[in-house]
């Protein structure tokens, strides 16, 4: 590469920010067991075997009898080894091997767990990460940390990938330790009751833990009351842990104030955590690894609660219960408060304990076997009944997607069948009839594709067709159809449809996903594991004895108030209203800073500024004033001149500002900018800001921190004292304040506060203005900040002339981020989450290597990674289904350079943000060698936003737009100051009317006549024009002197000065080029006595010297246009 004047050369070694990190992992010492190893070969078991040499009982870690491991069958996905641990036991740690000796192993795979050998579910890490990576080769071990651990007594291996050029091969081994579980099973009506002593020395805080499980998507959790009726309540209300503050007269909403919701999908008969903590009125709630914290009610301290709490329903005996909430049916495990063991007490009859109902200490353990269809493809069928007329089929179901296939029947040809399908969220039950007659449609139910389960029970006889959705809340639907029904041979869920082929079925663009349960025809309960064995039915890409469900808006991704909605396969945010855009609603609609939107070219006026970017803080308006630097101007209530008499130490005059913006975000545009000021004008009479005798302050203002400030404007923090004390020119030279002297006139100490850290100022106190003639005035300015920093995941600016070279690295053991120029026109955003390299790029249209500015933002969220080169179409890449939320990186940031010293960046970059941080490049580049400060050259990239004719001029952080050789104004030389003159027109300007000295009623005339005497004058203007002859400027007097600039016919410059009533004028003729040309064209004329000086253009210069005299007398008029009476 060539050399490159002014480049940033090399590369800065920075620390990565946090949340650019790797996660930490939770401490699991003491509980490293190996679980498998001591197991029986009966714990063993697969899904299939190739032999009895290659069965499940020869899978334990390490061992090498048999074949060396287990192998299925057939190598394909759905085959699974399975191990019972024999109890429930906490497991932390999981390790696999291939089969000894050969080329069988596994390359990835999938871990279920479940508590009863049905209804399995999937362990996932970082909420949506549900693979592990294998192994390499046979003997190798890979061990993986379960982050969080799971308590379960079976766990399931299922290979997703595996040697391409072997088979599945594997040897297991499990981490743990034993897990003590104390349980209680509720049956929908019983209830339990804890009654406590509170002692004299309360708790700092109370604390409940607890985990449950249960099938149904409503049950309450615990209850506690306070004074007057108050209560905290936890309760199961869709699926969701949803945690109540009400004063116990009023039911309370779901979605209204004083209710906190957390979870999702908690009715799936697996245990979920719960933490309470309660100290005062600071709450937090943590279900499973979401938490929440928020500020109850001041009667709902901790230490206002009754000392009792009910679980599994409200128990309150000799108590009124005004609120009757639904009983939870289902299992709590090891409940405690504050360190008790309620269970246990229960379990021993203590008599803190009362149980109501039917409760007993072992968990029932319902069988459900749910089926997931995680394709629009997959598909279920069952056998009917044809000689039977009529049928009726009931199941349950769950889904996020508005439409799909759910059931169909296929009569024999020349009969009936029907469809029942989901769309717009509501079932349609219709009839296929023969060819040639009419379709007829039903529906019931609404919202059904909110996640939950719901219950569909359809009939179909002859000419009567009804179904039934969710009978608890009585949404039926009947209709007669005078069509004639048969039972079909079997029965479709899923997308499947009638072949157009001699196959069995076809599959359907749009056919259901989600997941079905408790599938009954004719109330004979459809055996699910049969089907999964092969013995009964057909079916195509399920997941038998699972439901894969997943609330993808849990968290939520979407930002700044984004509204999320979701599908089976995928989360989408709405951020209508919210001032961001994006797949996550992360990019800023606004800009973060005046200079921003003057890089824009937009001009002086009011706009939205959103300071941090992409961070939490919601846009805010001020008003940008266009100068060379731009201002953020933000207003306040205060801006007027405040007048101030009769405070004393007793009643003082406190004011305080609103400003248009909050604190918050006032601060955050403080930390931005580059420099923040205040005027403070503050008038005094006999008031003062310190009492002389002990130095007291009686006057004061307190800024952002809430400190009270003693210095006032135009010093600095360190001096406490005023402008005048710096600059050593007080009223009273022993004092460092004007209004320190305690004078009986009007004095003042006004200038700006510029220390930006105690900006802005939000009180003023005054305290001194009770006695006789005592008073002040004082007047506080806008909040004005300057100066530009951008933000987004990673932002910058680069310039270069070099062909490729990376901007950022950052690495990890597999992660990884990378920013490069891989070419001249190309920018890409490289990034690894655990399953291989990702690649987003932006092509340009034209080269990026012309030594000019580009901005690049990049980011990378769950949703996608985003790359946008200036304001071309950004480039997008969807994030992978199983990677990682947060990038795990371990090393420094390269910028400028890689970790090898490979493809390093040759130019600038400048204005650095990762995560909405800034980083400092100026100061690490003067460490680091072949790295310089600074990078000059904006005009190169910015200079077209000068118009007119305006000239561009470098500023050490920016530019600015010169405009005094253009006939206009203004930041970008676009607002017009000049005048169009037709044929004939002048403009005149009476400088005053004269008077005879005779008739002069006032001396005033006179002293104006003879003050107006001129010995230099200096004249600047533009002009543009084709006419000739042209009078360009005319100044004459009241004694018949004058001064003309002319265009003569030639279109030559003549200046024409006649100083002197008895001589002729002075005439001068400058031959500098035809003036009338259509261009515009720059004159200064300047004079000094008998000496003029003429330039034209900023280059034809001349100067000639006068003989009719050296004074301009009595100056009346100013004209522009023609000559009058010349």
């Amino acid at each position: 590469m060539g050399s490159v004047p002014g480049a940033v050369l090399g590369a800065l070694v920075l620390l990565s920010l946090q949340s650019w990190g790797s996660a930490t992992a939770g401490d699991t010492d003491g509980c490293d067991q190996p679980l498998a190893s001591t197991l029986p070969a009966s714990s063993f078991s697969g899904s299939s075997e190739l032999s009895r040499s290659h069965s499940p009982g020869f899978a334990r870690l390490n061992r090498r009898d048999g074949a060396g491991g287990w192998t299925p069958h057939v190598s394909s996905r759905g085959q699974w080894l399975q191990l019972d641990l024999g109890d429930r036991v906490s497991v932390t740690a999981v390790a696999t091997q291939g089969g000894y000796g050969s080329s069988d192993w596994v390359t990835g795979y999938l871990l279920m767990f479940s508590d009863s050998s049905r209804n399995w579910k999937v362990y996932r890490r970082e909420e949506s990460i549900a693979g592990f990576p294998g192994n390499s080769n046979a003997d190798s071990v890979v061990r993986h940390q379960l982050q969080p651990p799971v308590e379960a007594r079976y766990l399931r291996f299922l290979p997703s990938a595996w040697n391409p050029d072997g088979r599945i091969g594997m040897r297991v081994e499990v981490y743990g330790c034993p897990f003590r579980s104390e349980v209680i099973d509720f049956d929908g009506k019983s209830s339990l009751l804890y009654r406590f002593v509170q002692s004299t020395r309360s708790p700092a805080k109370d604390i409940i833990s607890l985990k449950f499980k249960t099938m149904q998507s409503y049950g309450l959790l615990f209850h506690r009351r306070g004074r007057n009726g108050d209560c905290i309540t936890l309760e199961l209300v869709k699926g969701r842990l949803l945690l109540f503050f009400n004063s116990g007269t009023t039911a309370p909403s779901p979605s209204g104030p004083g209710v906190v919701a957390l979870g999702s999908l908690l009715d799936d008969q697996h245990w979920h955590s719960v933490l309470f903590e309660h100290a005062h009125q600071h709450v937090i709630l943590s279900v499973d690894q979401h938490s929440r914290q928020l500020q109850a009610r001041a009667q709902l301290s901790h230490l206002d609660l009754d000392p009792e709490i009910s679980f599994g329903g409200i128990l309150a005996p000799g108590k009124s219960v005004t609120l009757q909430r639904k009983h939870f049916d289902g299992c709590l495990e090891n409940i405690n408060f504050n360190g008790e063991d309620i269970i246990d007490l229960a379990k021993k009859h203590r008599p803190q304990i009362l149980i109501r109902g039917n409760a007993s200490f072992s968990c029932s353990e319902p069988q459900p076997v749910p089926v997931t269809f995680p394709s629009a493809g997959s598909h279920l069928v069952l056998p009917g009944t044809p000689a039977q007329d009529g049928v009726s089929i009931s199941f349950q179901f769950r889904t996020w997607n508005q439409a799909g296939l759910l059931l169909s029947s296929w009569p024999p040809r020349g009969s009936t069948g029907f469809l029942l399908t989901l769309r717009d969220g509501a079932l349609r039950l219709g009839l296929s009839p023969p060819p040639g007659q009419a379709r007829s449609d039903v529906t019931a139910g609404a919202g059904l594709n909110d996640g939950q389960w719901h219950s569909v029970s359809l009939t179909a006889q002859r000419n009567q067709l009804s179904v039934v959705v969710d009978q608890a809340e009585a949404s039926v639907v009947h209709a007669e159809l005078p069509l004639e029904t048969h039972t079909g041979s079997a029965y479709h869920f899923g997308g499947c449809l009638p072949p157009s082929s001699g196959s069995e079925c076809e599959a359907s663009p749009a056919g259901f996903q989600g997941c079905l349960r408790l599938i009954s025809i004719n109330a004979q309960e459809v055996d699910l594991i049969s089907v999964q064995r092969g013995v009964f039915g057909n079916s195509s890409g399920l997941d038998i004895d699972s439901c894969g469900i997943l609330d993808r808006c849990l968290p939520n991704h979407c930002e700044h108030g984004g509204r999320c909605s979701q599908t089976w396969t995928a989360f989408y945010c709405n951020c209508t209203s919210t001032g961001y855009t994006g797949a996550t609603c992360h990019h800023p609609l606004y800009e973060q800073s005046c200079e921003a939107y003057k890089h824009r070219g937009k001009s002086s006026g009011r706009y939205y500024i959103d300071p941090d970017g992409s961070g939490p803080l919601q846009p805010f308006p001020a008003f940008c004033n266009m100068t060379d630097i731009p201002w953020t101007v933000m207003q306040h209530n205060g801006s007027g001149l405040t007048r101030v008499k009769g405070a004393d130490q007793e009643n003082l005059h406190r004011a305080v500002f609103q400003y248009e913006a909050s604190l918050e975000h006032l601060l955050a545009a403080i930390a931005r900018a580059g420099h923040c000021q205040q005027q403070l004008e503050f008038h005094c009479r006999r008031s003062r800001l310190r009492d002389s005798r002990d130095g007291t302050p009686l006057s004061w203002w307190v800024g952002s921190t809430h400190e009270i400030r003693t210095y006032w404007a135009g010093s600095v923090p360190e001096a406490q004292m005023c402008a005048c004390g710096l600059a050593g020119n007080c009223v009273d030279s022993q004092y460092h304040c004007n209004c320190y002297a305690d004078q009986d006139e009007w004095t003042n100490d006004t200038g700006v506060l510029s220390y930006k850290e105690h900006l802005p100022v939000t009180r003023i106190v005054v305290t001194d203005t009770a006695r006789p003639s005592s008073a002040v005035a004082y007047k506080l300015g806008p909040l004005l900040c300057q100066g530009d920093q951008l933000s987004a995941d990673v932002s910058f600016f680069f310039k270069t002339r070099a062909s490729s070279g990376v901007f950022l690295e950052n690495l990890g053991i597999t992660d990884f981020i990378s920013l490069e120029l891989r070419s001249p026109v190309e920018v890409a955003f490289s990034f690894d989450v655990g399953n291989g390299p990702c690649e987003v790029t932006v092509q340009a249209p034209a080269p990026l290597n012309d030594d000019r500015w580009h901005l690049v933002r990049a980011e990378r969220n769950a949703k996608e990674a985003w790359l946008q080169v200036d304001l071309l179409p950004p480039g997008t890449h969807a994030a992978p289904e199983d990677g990682h939320v947060r990038l795990q990186l371990n090393s420094q940031l390269f910028v400028g350079g890689t970790a090898t010293k490979q493809r390093g960046f040759q130019g600038c970059i400048r204005s650095l943000q990762l995560n909405g941080k800034a980083l400092d490049l100026e100061e690490r580049a003067q460490v680091t060698p072949g790295v310089e400060p600074g990078c000059p050259g904006h005009c190169s990239t910015y200079g077209s936003l000068c118009h007119h004719g305006g000239r561009c001029q470098e500023r050490p952080r920016g530019f600015s737009c010169d405009c005094e050789l253009s006939a206009f104004s203004g930041p970008f030389c676009t607002q017009e100051i000049s005048a169009h003159f037709g044929a004939g027109s002048s403009v005149t300007y009476n400088f005053h009317e004269f008077y005879p000295l005779s008739t002069n009623s006032s001396p005033h005339a006179a002293s104006f006549h003879g003050d107006m005497v001129l010995a230099r004058e200096m004249i600047t203007f533009s002009f543009q024009t084709l006419q000739t002859p042209s009078l360009l400027l005319y100044v004459d007097s009241f004694y018949n002197e004058y001064l003309s600039v002319i265009l003569a016919k030639n279109g030559s410059l003549q200046i024409r000065y006649k100083l002197d009533l008895h001589q002729d004028p002075d005439v001068f003729n400058f031959n500098f080029k035809n003036m009338a040309d259509g261009h515009l064209h720059h004159m200064k004329i300047n004079r000094e006595e008998g000496v003029v000086f003429v330039e034209v253009d900023q280059k034809a210069r001349s100067q000639v010297s006068l003989s009719s005299g050296t004074e301009f007398n009595a100056v009346k008029s100013l004209m522009l246009g023609k000559i009058l009476g010349k």
